[in-house]
């Protein structure tokens, strides 16, 4: 792991890279947000620990504007509770004080390790996929990961890399679909100072990012034909340039490619070129969409229940056997990732001993009141969005959802997949023109 630690912290700067260090992380330093930003620019992180002291909100801006992804963690020796909430509010995951604790260090480290991206799984079709990506791991060839949306094809790529050669160095994503096609070029291959505007600094790319390590290059069926070339030939060849300069950078990575679309239709339909795809897909690994592998429903069930409760520092609840049935009847259209979020839902919602079936919100499901999809009220249900704007539709969506969640805006922003940040900002917006946005602490009928 890569660790960036961004100011002074009135000394305790040693005591954190040495804890850090201990638990196995490479540890940089920078005494300015724009030192810190440079670092950035030049080689990536894992993770960035941040002095409160520091204007944390121009940092996570700097970081937006640069498209540098990277989880930041604030910290500080002050009692200055107030910088710790802005810290937070800015887009911080967590807030560490200091002097540091060794087992606090060592659970934020764990956070973003591999440990976070556990591969859950009991069916035996997940076990066939799992044995073949256990066989391939050790090896240099490139693998292309397919399967439905929300299968989890990130987790079995970081898994692939955990089980390499590689495993001591960066594991590096980009998601291809993601990032607007003028500026995946740059993400992948780096820029100089200048290069185009908003260039503001030289910044190295993906593919140097990961130099000795793997890359995954998340939805690249969604990639410009353009780019496809060359991509193409950074493979091919093992260097590149990077944009607005003329030297050759060599670069040695693995490369994972994932893709929810079925790659050889799209080859004949020219919108992906074959020879990027042959050499994309020495190796294979399909993962089956849940319905297709019941046996992992409730194993992933238990597995996000555990995760969510410590996430929200609420005690570990049990499933009820009316949750169990509730759980296995669903076909999960939308597969792991919609388990997931469900069980977050519960988790807020379940009030007693075990979470029951009332805290388990099934969209499909719950919004036609328990009918049989592809029934009448599916029809009056998508009837109900005919002739209303998306962003009418978008606003009733994120001020129930904020509703549903009490107030709590962290939570609902997890529950609608965006940042904290997006989620202020609407409610923000939805405020000023005049609609009722929850208080935290309101109930779900609150504003109804």
């Amino acid at each position: 792991m890569q660790l960036v630690i961004i100011g002074t912290l009135d000394g305790q700067i040693g005591a954190a890279s040495q804890i850090a260090i201990k638990r196995g992380a490479k540890v940089q330093q920078a005494d300015t947000s724009e030192a810190g930003l440079e670092l950035l620019r030049k080689g990536g992180a894992d993770l960035v620990m941040i002095d409160v002291k520091l204007d944390v909100d121009a940092f996570m801006s700097c970081l937006e504007t640069e498209r540098i992804n990277v989880p930041v963690v604030a910290c500080g020796v002050s009692n200055d509770t107030q910088a710790a909430v802005r810290a937070v509010r800015a887009g911080a995951k967590e807030y560490v004080p200091l002097p540091p604790d060794p087992e606090l260090i060592a659970a934020v480290l764990e956070a973003v390790s591999e440990e976070q991206h556990a591969l859950i799984y009991r069916d035996p079709k997940m076990a066939q996929t799992v044995t073949m990506a256990d066989q391939i791991a050790p090896s240099e060839a490139s693998v292309l990961v397919t399967g439905p949306s929300g299968t989890g094809k990130e987790v079995l790529a970081q898994y692939l890399h955990s089980k390499s050669k590689r495993k001591d160095h960066r594991f590096v994503a980009v998601n291809c679909a993601a990032i607007p096609e003028n500026l995946l070029e740059s993400e992948l291959f780096g820029h100089e100072k200048g290069a185009f505007t908003g260039a503001v600094a030289r910044r190295i790319g993906k593919f140097e990012e990961a130099d000795g390590g793997t890359l995954l290059l998340d939805e690249i069926s969604e990639m410009d034909v353009r780019l496809q070339s060359k991509l193409l030939r950074v493979l091919q060849e093992r260097e590149l340039d990077r944009i607005g300069s003329n030297k050759s950078i060599k670069v040695n990575v693995r490369i994972i490619a994932t893709s929810n679309r079925n790659m050889e239709q799209a080859v004949k339909d020219g919108q992906f070129r074959e020879d990027l795809y042959f050499r994309l897909n020495v190796i294979n690994l399909r993962i089956p969409s849940l319905a297709e592998r019941p046996g992992d429903i409730l194993p992933l069930a238990e597995h996000f229940a555990i995760k969510f409760a410590d996430a929200n520092d609420v005690p570990h609840k049990k499933l009820s056997d009316d949750a169990v049935a509730k759980l296995v009847a669903y076909p999960w259209p939308g597969n792991v990732r919609e388990l997931e979020n469900t069980m977050h839902r519960s988790i807020l919602l379940a009030s007693g001993d075990e979470i029951d079936a009332a805290a388990i919100l099934l969209t499909s499901q719950d919004a036609t009141d328990g009918a049989p999809m592809g029934s009448n009220q599916d029809s009056e249900a998508g009837q109900h969005l005919v002739g209303r704007t998306v962003a009418e539709v978008e606003r009733e969506l994120i001020i129930d959802t904020v509703q549903h969640c009490f107030g709590n805006r962290t939570h609902a922003a997890t529950i609608l997949g965006i940042s904290i940040r997006t989620l202020r900002n609407k409610l923000k917006q939805y405020g000023s023109e005049g609609f009722n946005v929850p208080s935290p602490g309101d109930s779900p009928q609150a504003g109804a």
